[in-house]
């Protein structure tokens, strides 16, 4: 049996369908098409605004020292946050997937919890525990215990799948343990490693409720307090500008840090699991580390929580106020949720049955659109329905598709993986027993990548039920979600007022983070 050294997943060899040319293909492409063109209207509207602002006014707005300081924040915040998350995710990984860690399971459980709690929900727990906390270094302090599951759940996925024989032949050439894991285990790594850090520093980009609660100015926090004093003004398309300028540069970093090496297993045979490495005297020591984890990301948000529920007694459960924000986030998530999922039927479709050059670069589209900050593409939509559709300006429908932009990706991941598990001959044997194609499709296809459809729409529900800034500034008048009535109270100090609230979006959204996290598993093959 032949390895890389720097392998990482045993894959298969894709089978190409048999048969007859799936039907319907070229409708299949002009709609993916379509979509891919709705997806890249922030994008096409910055650019936009900058020309029609004039290099002259452009440039006045871009250099300035407001715009140098903005971005100082932003990548000090990137520098710092990035790889202490990167390396506290780890090293949990590794302890909770590859060690006799005493309650590894459950350690691995509460790890991936804080994707339930909403980062502007964290960052009212931290300022309820210590009300002067501001500044750069709070803002480092909470988003890395924010966003570390980002890299811990691909981390975590990755460890599960490397085979240890790669380790065993690396031991039997003479290198220690620590030599193993930094040159056979952190290199087949990087994949992961890449794609949760560059997931956590597009976040940080793109988070508003976080760093204003502790007065602590990004881009998005100037964008939206520029919107809102002078509404839809030319600084803040060209804050946009530098935000979005700012994001091809990270994606630009990711792909070079990625490079071309090849991660597959070679050869034939089935990887082994990957046998849990003793740590000795160090098994109760190496327990803090997820302990005190915990403890912040977790304990902080239940303790002030609890404070506040306790302190506003009964007075604060507006019940009528209450269940109307909950009915209308409910709506929302689910109208999204089910617009999102069937936006990414197309492309998934074509990228499992006809993978092209063509559903490749569409596909590329969808994920280049989402990395796009919400504030960012609020604004465009904005523009655009003042200017072009003006009926459609704050209407139901202009939310959905800003859901749609932001929240696509997840849908396709899972719709894609769905179906890629669906043989395309169970379509030819349901029409050689005489049914129509549509039937054929409905009765194999459809039926059993159905949970995957589900699957698409709770995950991109997540992200709706938690997102304030595109609904702040797109959500028809009378909105009032959660977040919005959370940010309402919390923007009032009435921190106790605001506790049902962040409860309720914890409690909806906890279910979804833990498919989430089985889905992690399921990929993984445990």
């Amino acid at each position: 049996m032949t390895f890389t050294t720097e392998s990482m997943v045993a894959s298969r060899p894709r089978r190409k369908p048999a048969g007859k040319p799936l039907a319907g293909s070229s409708w299949t492409l002009a709609i993916a098409v379509a979509i891919a063109a709705l997806t890249l209207t922030p994008l096409g509207f910055v650019f936009w605004a900058t020309v029609a602002t004039g290099w002259e006014t452009a440039s006045q707005l871009i250099f300035r020292s407001r715009v140098g300081d903005l971005l100082f924040n932003t990548v000090a915040l990137i520098v710092f946050t990035v790889p202490v998350a990167t390396v506290l995710a780890t090293a949990l990984a590794w302890l909770t997937e590859r060690t006799d860690l005493p309650g590894a399971k459950l350690w691995a459980w509460l790890a991936i919890v804080p994707l339930a709690i909403p980062a502007f929900v964290q960052s009212y727990a931290w300022i309820g525990m210590w009300p002067r906390l501001n500044g750069l270094g709070a803002g480092v302090a909470i988003s890395v215990v924010t966003y570390f599951p980002f890299v811990y759940l691909p981390v975590s996925a990755a460890l599960r799948l490397i085979d240890p024989a790669l380790e065993d032949q690396a031991a039997s050439l003479g290198l220690s343990p620590a030599a193993v894991l930094r040159r056979v285990v952190l290199p087949q790594l990087r994949l992961s490693l890449c794609g949760g850090a560059l997931l956590i520093s597009l976040h940080l980009l793109s988070e508003y409720g976080l760093y204003a609660m502790i007065r602590f100015d990004t881009f998005t926090t100037a964008i939206l307090d520029q919107f809102q004093s002078t509404y839809n003004g030319v600084a803040a398309h060209m804050l946009a500008l530098v935000l979005v300028a700012c994001c091809f540069v990270l994606i630009g970093v990711d792909a070079a840090m990625r490079g071309r090496r090849r991660y597959a297993r070679l050869g034939s045979g089935v990887a082994r699991h990957p046998v849990r490495a003793s740590l000795g005297v160090w098994r109760y020591p190496c327990l803090l580390l997820p302990v005190v984890t915990t403890a912040v990301s977790l304990g902080v948000p239940v303790m002030t929580l609890g404070r506040w529920l306790i302190a506003g007694g009964a007075d604060i459960w507006q019940f009528s106020e209450i269940g109307l924000a909950l009915s209308q986030t409910l709506t929302i998530c689910v109208i999204g949720g089910v617009a999102t999922a069937a936006a990414a039927v197309p492309i998934a479709w074509l990228s499992v049955r006809r993978p092209t050059r063509s559903s490749r670069f569409l596909e590329g589209c969808y994920y280049l659109a989402s990395s796009m900050p919400g504030v960012v593409v609020a604004l465009a939509l904005v523009t655009i329905s003042i200017r072009v559709m003006l009926p459609l300006y704050q209407t139901v429908a202009t939310i959905v598709i800003a859901y749609v932009i932001m929240f696509l990706p997840r849908a396709l991941v899972s719709l894609r993986a769905s179906i890629a598990q669906v043989p395309a001959e169970l379509e030819q044997a349901a029409e050689s027993l005489g049914r129509s194609p549509a039937r054929a499709l409905w009765s194999t296809t459809v039926r059993l990548a159905a949970p995957g459809a589900a699957s698409a729409m709770a995950l991109s529900s997540l992200g709706i039920m938690n997102e304030l800034t595109a609904t702040q500034m797109l959500a028809p008048n009378g909105t009032r979600t959660l977040a919005m009535a959370f940010w309402a109270l919390t923007s009032e100090i009435d921190y106790a007022g605001a506790a049902p609230y962040a409860l309720l979006m914890i409690l909806f959204s906890l279910p979804l983070t833990l498919l989430l996290h089985h889905q992690s598993k399921k990929i993984a093959g445990r």
